[in-house]
């Protein structure tokens, strides 16, 4: 499926396909261990990030069980990059999404993981016709299971020790939201 048109533009951010030259911004994000902690991949190195960043900027439709469509997340006042927000088109025939979200440290707790998250799945819906979209986090990552709630997603599974993730017993939440009640908080 064609990637919709771009950017989407919020009050104070700007979501557009990521580029090349957002490496200097994304790489601090994407190598910072913290930040890593609940992302399903370790720290990368500048080599990964490249390769990883790479795959981003050569994706030019969205396949239902493909790669994930990442958009840089830019500060409209700056242009700074202060994160990504990406979409797994899991099913065509059922038309499922999963979103995700990752951003700077520096910028968490500031609301723009929720305007950007909140903009791109509207967007999501819209552009291609999807039925529900859903998250998952660690239990143990409250900003992002709250970030979830905040956008009227409902927690739909509780998944205690049902495998292991990065060397540990996971406890994991999904979260999802259909179209049409999607539709009704926007009225």
């Amino acid at each position: 499926m064609k990637i919709f048109d771009l950017p989407i533009e919020t009050d104070r951010l700007r979501l557009r396909r990521v580029r090349h030259d957002d490496f200097d911004a994304l790489f601090p994000i994407h190598s910072d261990p913290d930040v890593c902690r609940y992302l399903p991949y370790e720290p990368r190195d500048e080599a990964g990030m490249k390769e990883a960043l790479n795959k981003r900027v050569a994706l030019a439709e969205l396949e239902p069980g493909g790669d994930a469509l990442f958009l840089a997340v830019e500060l409209k006042e700056t242009g700074e990059v202060i994160g990504e927000v990406l979409l797994f088109y899991l099913n065509e025939e059922a038309r499922q999404g999963e979103v995700g979200y990752v951003f700077s440290p520096e910028f968490q707790g500031k609301g723009y993981a929720y305007e950007a998250t909140n903009a791109f799945m509207d967007v999501c819906f819209d552009a291609f016709n999807l039925h529900r979209i859903c998250a998952r986090c660690s239990a143990a990552n409250d900003a992002s299971w709250r970030l979830m709630e905040k956008l009227n997603m409902r927690r739909e599974a509780d998944l205690r020790e049902h495998g292991l993730f990065k060397g540990e017993w996971d406890h994991m939440y999904i979260y999802a939201i259909l179209e049409d009640e999607w539709r009704a908080h926007r009225s």
